[in-house]
């Protein structure tokens, strides 16, 4: 029971409920999960293994989740949620807090250093547009949780590009969209061959989206063209 005391006066740990229990074994198997799937694709992928990995038998999966469909689609939906409220606020003070700085240089470090953080994400992010590809009836699920992604970078990309004088020169979420589709196809290609994408470019690539959106404002000039107004 809470507050009785074992020997040597520490407390005891209470005792969980049973739908704590619940919450944490499918916490532990989703996890694993993500593991697995990240490192054998979901063709590859078992229950066993993933029950295994997770400290469970196979049963505790079946107790769970249906069959491993229903696993993985609750895994895309769980890693959509997982963390991105915080991913998104330490995105905005990067860009938002950072005075006078190069807002394309806060915004192309935090996508470096993003890209390194959790190895798992990219192949993750393969096999979840594997599967959509191959059972549309999952396209839905893939792309809400693309879209929840847009809608959450997008404020921050609208405020980057007022401070770079390209505001206005495009759709906000269109803008969000070929960021986050730049920094996801760099990371790939990063992992494979990390020589042929220095942090540097990313900086560079950012900055010829936005270069490309100042150029085709109204009224910009020759010399705008090539971002001769940003600093380099």
């Amino acid at each position: 029971m809470a507050g009785r005391e074992a020997e040597g006066g520490e407390p005891r740990p209470r005792r969980l409920t049973r739908s704590e229990a619940k919450a944490r074994t499918r916490a532990r198997l989703l996890e694993s999960a993500a593991q697995v799937v990240a490192r054998r694709g979901f063709a590859g992928a078992s229950l066993e293994e993933i029950a295994e990995s997770a400290g469970y038998s196979t049963g505790a999966v079946y107790a769970n989740f249906e069959n491993k469909e229903q696993l993985f689609m609750e895994l895309v939906a769980a890693r959509r949620a997982r963390g991105l409220a915080r991913r998104v606020e330490l995105l905005r003070q990067a860009v938002e807090e950072g005075g006078d700085a190069d807002p394309l240089q806060a915004l192309a470090a935090f996508f470096v250093e993003a890209a390194g953080r959790e190895p798992e994400t990219a192949p993750l992010q393969a096999e979840f547009w594997l599967y959509a590809v191959r059972n549309p009836s999952a396209m839905q699920v893939i792309s809400a949780s693309l879209a929840e992604q847009v809608e959450a970078v997008e404020p921050i990309v609208g405020r980057v590009l007022e401070r770079a004088g390209a505001a206005g020169a495009a759709a906000t979420s269109d803008v969000a969209t070929v960021v986050l589709a730049l920094f996801q196809g760099l990371a790939r290609r990063r992992r494979i061959d990390p020589s042929s994408v220095p942090d540097a470019l990313m900086v560079h690539a950012l900055r010829w989206v936005v270069d490309g959106l100042r150029a085709g404002l109204p009224g910009a000039e020759a010399g705008d063209r090539g971002g001769g107004g940003m600093p380099r």
